[in-house]
């Protein structure tokens, strides 16, 4: 079998999620195999980055350059997750994301092309991260319909909402009960503002570790979610991230001054920026709590905290 270096927090998150997680683990090694002999590729060494599967560098039987993703679908919401990522890359065609080459179900992998360094790599500030996310993302969004089946905006806040409450009290109340509380709030109001009217396809996680260049200084994203919502949806990950920067004097000023600029930037509401990074940063620290041991989920909730 081909030897391979599973990347720490891929190998954190599989062993934090029981019994499928180490099951996922111990089979990788032989599906690597298989979808190496299936594609005709080569396979070199596992990228650093990522937390939801193993990203293998390959190259096919023509000598290009690609790259093999095996995901990790640890109960049906994330292989359903997995499925619209295949029609959301199909509905963008390479188009300010990675292009799909090929893709399997069973087990779910992609084959994708081989972009360079992201933004973090790259030594953006978070500035100019910022700027970089904010002006690759119209390059990705277009108006898609019902047809598309991907999630709607509405049904993801939703989901989100019964997710934050669920896990809060899982992880035995690891916050303020008004942080929660508001967060629900929150998608209640993006759930109601929801439009099919002006729905474009958004790509769910733009962070600048998901965005990487692709030539002439220009960029793509790599991890698609693919969900059909309004634009300010998908500035809410840039919202969430970065919080160091954020800590560091008035917080609730400073993320309202983010949610302005990136608002302007894009041509978008503002306060939908706002209320979709809050979202976004408590259930991302939830998660990160559940998943990691590196702290990062507590400084998540602890910047939601001081935005009440």
């Amino acid at each position: 079998m081909t030897p391979i270096e599973i990347p720490p927090l891929v190998r954190q998150r599989a062993m934090h999620n029981g019994a499928a997680g180490v099951a996922w683990l111990g089979a990788l090694p032989a599906v690597l195999d298989d979808l190496a002999d299936r594609w005709g590729l080569a396979l070199g060494d596992a990228f650093a980055g990522g937390t939801a599967g193993c990203v293998v560098a390959a190259t096919d039987a023509s000598g290009r350059e690609c790259v093999l993703k095996v995901a990790m679908p640890l109960d049906l919401d994330e292989q359903e997750s997995f499925a619209r990522s295949v029609r959301a890359h199909r509905l963008a065609a390479g188009r300010g994301c990675v292009e799909l080459i090929a893709h399997a179900d069973d087990p779910s992998a992609m084959l994708l092309e081989r972009l360079g360094p992201n933004l973090a790599d790259l030594g953006f500030t978070v500035q100019q991260t910022l700027e970089a996310i904010a002006d690759t993302l119209p390059t990705f969004w277009r108006p898609v319909g019902e047809e598309a089946g991907l999630r709607t905006g509405a049904e993801q806040a939703q989901w989100l909402a019964r997710y934050i409450a669920t896990t809060w009290d899982e992880l035995g109340r690891p916050c303020d009960r008004r942080v929660i509380e508001r967060a629900v709030e929150l998608c209640d109001r993006r759930a109601n503002a929801y439009s099919s009217e002006r729905a474009v396809l958004v790509h769910g996680d733009a962070h600048g570790w998901n965005t990487l260049a692709a030539g002439y200084g220009a960029f793509k994203f790599v991890d698609v979610e693919g969900l059909r919502s309004e634009p300010a949806h998908d500035l809410a990950v840039p919202m969430r991230e970065y919080n160091e920067p954020l800590m560091d004097g008035d917080t609730a000023r400073l993320v309202r001054a983010r949610a302005d600029w990136l608002a302007a930037r894009c041509d978008v509401d503002a306060e939908a920026v706002w209320e979709w990074g809050f979202i976004e940063r408590v259930s991302t620290g939830l998660a990160n709590v559940r998943d990691f041991d590196d702290g990062d989920g507590a400084m998540f909730l602890e910047v939601a905290g001081r935005c009440l």
